[in-house]
């Protein structure tokens, strides 16, 4: 039998060692991507202007877990049912198989993103005199809400049931959030395994890096559960 010439043997030995790093980077992402952390893309005004129509947004899917959540993270979660239009069409093969692995931003039409505003056992209110929501009672100034915006136009009075949230957008005036769910099932909370994760980072574009600290002194006061897991 004829050898392979040596050149050969080595461009082989090459390509299984390009190959087995693929996989083991493939295999890393998928691993940082189902437990750590995923990427996602911000496709409505709902947030603005904390967060832009085409950010793309860093999730840490530590919390709710050994971390907590808190009255003011800004939190992706999964459609409790009814907020979302159905999906009109399914993303093709290849971008299914990039977001799987964490390559691709999650844009799959099934999620959502808002700020908690209220805990479980919150009583969350609008609004006061002057036009501030009230939490527990306690009005709260909120200065991450989009310029020009109200608290709320939409009047409402909620207890937080347990295991459930409270979330709205910081653009109010475009945010159909829990405010206009009150009719659907669970009563416009978000149930807290339906939660992927809270927004920690803007990672695109370059000239937005940065992360999304929780507004703690908006919330001073308030009393109640200081964080959920």
């Amino acid at each position: 039998m004829r050898e392979q010439p040596r050149g050969w043997a080595r461009v082989r030995r090459d390509l299984a060692e390009v190959g087995g790093t693929v996989v083991v980077a493939l295999a890393i992402a998928v691993v940082v991507k189902t437990f750590l952390v995923q990427p996602f893309y911000i496709p409505s005004e709902s947030m603005e202007e904390t967060l832009l129509v085409g950010d793309r947004v860093l999730v840490s899917k530590l919390e709710p877990g050994p971390g907590t959540l808190e009255r003011g993270d800004v939190v992706v979660f999964v459609d409790p049912g009814g907020w979302l239009p159905p999906l009109a069409e399914e993303p093709p093969p290849h971008v299914r198989a990039l977001t799987f692995v964490g390559l691709l931003p999650a844009n799959s039409g099934e999620h959502l993103i808002k700020r908690v505003i209220g805990l479980p056992g919150d009583t969350v209110e609008c609004c006061d005199d002057e036009g501030r929501l009230l939490v527990n009672g306690e009005p709260i100034e909120e200065p991450y809400l989009f310029p020009g915006d109200e608290p709320s136009t939409l009047e409402f009075a909620v207890e937080v049931p347990e295991g459930r949230l409270w979330v709205q957008g910081d653009h109010r005036s475009v945010s159909e959030d829990s405010r206009y769910q009150l009719g659907q099932p669970g009563g416009g909370m978000v149930p807290l395994e339906n939660v992927v994760g809270r927004a920690v980072l803007v990672m695109w574009p370059f000239d937005r890096f940065g992360t999304l600290p929780t507004p703690e002194e908006v919330f001073d006061g308030v009393g109640g559960l200081e964080g959920v897991s």
